[in-house]
C-alpha cells in the first residue's frame, strides 16, 4: 500500500508518501509559507530535491494540490496516479480523553477533534484544515487520524490528575496529557525488536529530545507517565520553552514588569528553555560550541537539561519499579553524544552503564550501553511517519 503522511500546520505542511510494509519512502517534502509566499519542496526516491519559491498557496488546498501534481508529474513524479495513494493518514495533535487509538476520519471524529481544538489553538485547527483541503482534493480515498496524545491515554488517574479542584478535570478535562505518543510508540516498539524480548514484558524509559522533549515510562508497551502535560510547555527545559517552573513565578513576574497572560506565555514558551538560561541559543549545537569556547552559561544549560533528564529517568524506573532499557531518541537524543553521556552520568546505581565508544556515534540505531550493563542503553531514531503510515495502511484495510 502506498500510504501520504500529512502533518499541517498552519502556515506549512510536511508530506511523505511511503510503503508502510516495506518502509520505503518514495517521496517527501514541504510546503512553507502558506497563506503568504509559498515555497515548495519535493524530494522524489533517488533524485536531487525540487524546490521551488513563489508557488501560489494561498490557503492549503493550494498547498495539497501542489502536492499530488508532483507525486504524479511526469518528470519527477513517483506513481502514475492519484489511485496509486490507497489512504492518507494525518497528524493530529490533540484528541483529549475521546481517543485512545488512531482512527478512521468520519464526520463525527471531525466534530470531536474540533471540540479538542481549546486544548490545542495553535495546532488542532491547523490539521482539521489539511484533512479538509484532502478530503476535497481526494474524495473517496481513505483518511486516518493519528493523535500525539493517544498514547498516553493509558497513564492511570495517580500519574494523570492535577492536584486541583476536582470539578477543573470533571468540567474543563484539565490533566496531564502527554505529547510525542507517535514518536514513543514507535520507538519502544523498536526497544523490544532489538532486545529480542515481548514489549509486554519490557520497562522501558523512552527519551525524546530534541527542540521539544518529553520522556515516557512504558511498562508493558503502555505508556504509564510522561513529563509533558496539559499542554506541551510542561517536563524538560526545551529549546525555547521553561517545562516545570514553580506557578508563583508567573504572579511575581506579571507584577514587578506589567506583563498580562498573553505575554507571560509568551516569555515562557518562545524566550526560555535553554536558549534563556544560556544567553546564546536554542540549538544545541551551538551550545556545545559556545561551551567548547569557554561560556559558562551554555555549558549551565546543558547540564541543566541533562539534569533534569536524569531526574526523570530515576523517577520513572522508580515509578515502574525497574527499567529495562533507556532509549535516547529525536534531533538532540539521537545526534548529541555529550547530552546522552551527560544524562547517564550518575546512573550507574541503577545499573546503567555506558560504553563511551559506542556512543560515539550520530542517528543509528544500536546499543551504547557497555556489554556488562544490566540496564540497556538504546539510541533509536524516530520515524513518526512511518508509525503513521502503519496505523493507517491497518485502519485503511
Amino acid at each position: 500500500m502506498n500510504i501520504l503522511v500529512i502533518n499541517a500546520g498552519s502556515s506549512s505542511l510536511k508530506y511523505q508518501l511511503l510503503n508502510p510494509e516495506t518502509q520505503q519512502v518514495l517521496a517527501k517534502g514541504l510546503c512553507e509559507r502558506i497563506g503568504i509566499d509559498g515555497k515548495f519542496t519535493y524530494k522524489p526516491e533517488g533524485k536531487e530535491a525540487v524546490k521551488e519559491a513563489d508557488v501560489a498557496m494561498p490557503t492549503h488546498n493550494e498547498a495539497i494540490k501542489a502536492v499530488l501534481d508532483a507525486l504524479v508529474d511526469p518528470k519527477n513524479g513517483v506513481i502514475g496516479s492519484m489511485k496509486e495513494i490507497d489512504a492518507v493518514g494525518h497528524r493530529v495533535v490533540h484528541g483529549g480523553e475521546k481517543f485512545a487509538k488512531s482512527v478512521r476520519i468520519t464526520d463525527e471524529v471531525m466534530a470531536a477533534i474540533e471540540e479538542c481544538n481549546p486544548l490545542a489553538p495553535l495546532h488542532n485547527p491547523a490539521n482539521i484544515i489539511g484533512i479538509k483541503a484532502c478530503q476535497a482534493l481526494m474524495p473517496g480515498t481513505p483518511m486516518v487520524a493519528v493523535f500525539d496524545t493517544a498514547f498516553h491515554q493509558t497513564m492511570p488517574p495517580a500519574a494523570y490528575m492535577y492536584a486541583l479542584p476536582y470539578e477543573y478535570y470533571e468540567k474543563d478535562k484539565v490533566r496531564r496529557y502527554g505529547f510525542h505518543g507517535t514518536s514513543h510508540k514507535y520507538v519502544t516498539q523498536r526497544a523490544a525488536a532489538m532486545l529480542g524480548k515481548p514489549i509486554e514484558e519490557l520497562k522501558l524509559i523512552s527519551c525524546h529530545l530534541g527542540n521539544g522533549s518529553s520522556i515516557a515510562a512504558v511498562d508493558g508497551g503502555k505508556s504509564v507517565d510522561t513529563s509533558m502535560g496539559f499542554t506541551p510547555l510542561a517536563g524538560l527545559p526545551m529549546g525555547t520553552r521553561c517545562g516545570d517552573i514553580d506557578a508563583g513565578i508567573l504572579q511575581y513576574l506579571m507584577n514587578k514588569y506589567g506583563m498580562d497572560i498573553d505575554k507571560m506565555l509568551n516569555v515562557l514558551n518562545k524566550k526560555s528553555g535553554v536558549e534563556g538560561l544560556s544567553c546564546v541559543s536554542s540549538d544545541f549545537r551551538d551550545l556545545e560550541n559556545a561551551a567548547a569556547e569557554g561560556n559558562e552559561k551554555a555549558a549551565l544549560a546543558q547540564k541543566k537539561f541533562a539534569y533534569e533528564v536524569r531526574k526523570y529517568v530515576g523517577s520513572y524506573a522508580a515509578a515502574m519499579g525497574g527499567v529495562d532499557a533507556v532509549i535516547f531518541t529525536a534531533g538532540v537524543g539521537e545526534n548529541d553524544k555529550a547530552i546522552r553521556s551527560m544524562v547517564c552520568q550518575g546512573l550507574e546505581y541503577m545499573g546503567l552503564e555506558l560504553d563511551a565508544a559506542a556512543n560515539d556515534v550520530r542517528g543509528k540505531e544500536t546499543v551504547i550501553s557497555a556489554a556488562g550493563s544490566k540496564v540497556k542503553v538504546l539510541l533509536i531514531p524516530t520515524n513518526e511517519e512511518l508509525m503513521i503510515a502503519i496505523d493507517t495502511a491497518a485502519l485503511a484495510k
